[in-house]
């Protein structure tokens, strides 16, 4: 995988699409819920986006992170925005047990088919946020 490329999202793990992004369950979370929301076309830096498409990413990443505080039950989702691989996109990452820098050293896992049921209940969250 070159520095450009993400890894592609376990089918039926995407919950929100439009032209511009997606949002999906990440192939490796570091907790349950762990989410990703991508910048399609490929940005190398946030601040290279237009104030109207950043204001986008940053309203679906907003609707993403208040349905994770819904539907997880936790108290708190961190997001965090790294640009290692230079390309525009957030994770949200729902808090359980662990918490701060303790949860980015513990040991990814991957998805697996019975998480996919989140991301349903996610595109429906989301649907009925977009509606009103």
């Amino acid at each position: 995988m070159s520095k450009q490329d993400l890894p592609k999202p376990i089918k039926g793990a995407i919950f929100y699409e439009d032209k511009s992004l997606y949002a999906c369950l990440a192939n490796n979370p570091q907790s349950k819920g762990h989410c990703v929301v991508v910048w399609k076309k490929h940005i190398k830096d946030i601040h290279s986006l237009k104030r109207k498409d950043f204001l986008h990413l940053m309203d679906i990443t907003g609707l993403v992170h208040n349905a994770l505080l819904k539907l997880t039950k936790t108290k708190k989702v961190y997001m965090m925005y790294l640009d290692e691989i230079k390309h525009v996109h957030w994770h949200l990452i729902p808090r359980y047990q662990i918490a701060g820098y303790a949860l980015l050293k513990t040991k990814s896992k991957k998805l697996k088919k019975q998480d996919l049921a989140l991301a349903k209940k996610l595109k429906l969250e989301l649907k009925q946020e977009l509606r009103k």
